[in-house]
């Protein structure tokens, strides 16, 4: 089943953005942090977990998801940029790996090795010194 994030348990902030972009910038406040609270949210107990658990410093102390969104002049389009990211980020914590089965090497592949292995050890066995 898959779950989508509800806009109302979101929370936009326009900031300032950063960079290039001449007055403009310094007079208009066109990035957008969004706030996502995990912990309020409609998501399942086990997504949630998932969602906590994400590595780096986007998720707070406090279990909010904060993405920023600057790419476009436009507040409207970093709001909606913003919002496309939290929804794949939920979608990839909802993809279940599966587990892994543990393999045997092949004998072929097991009789390559130990004849590498007794190759490279004459090599250095004859590496010593010289009788004369």
């Amino acid at each position: 089943m898959s779950f989508t994030v509800s806009p109302k348990e979101v929370e936009f902030t326009a900031i300032r953005a950063q960079g290039p972009g001449g007055q403009n910038v310094n007079k208009v406040s066109s990035a957008v942090h969004l706030r996502f609270n995990i912990h309020a949210s409609s998501l399942p107990a086990e997504l949630k977990g998932k969602l906590l658990a994400l590595p780096g410093r986007r998720v707070s102390k406090d279990g909010v998801l904060i993405i920023k969104a600057q790419a476009s002049r436009s507040q409207e389009e970093n709001k909606a940029a913003a919002f496309a990211r939290l929804q794949a980020i939920v979608a990839e914590a909802q993809l279940v790996q599966k587990p892994r089965r543990p393999t045997k090497p092949t004998y072929g592949s097991e009789k390559r090795r130990l004849k590498a292995k007794s190759i490279r050890s004459e090599v250095k066995a004859a590496r010593g010194k010289v009788q004369e």
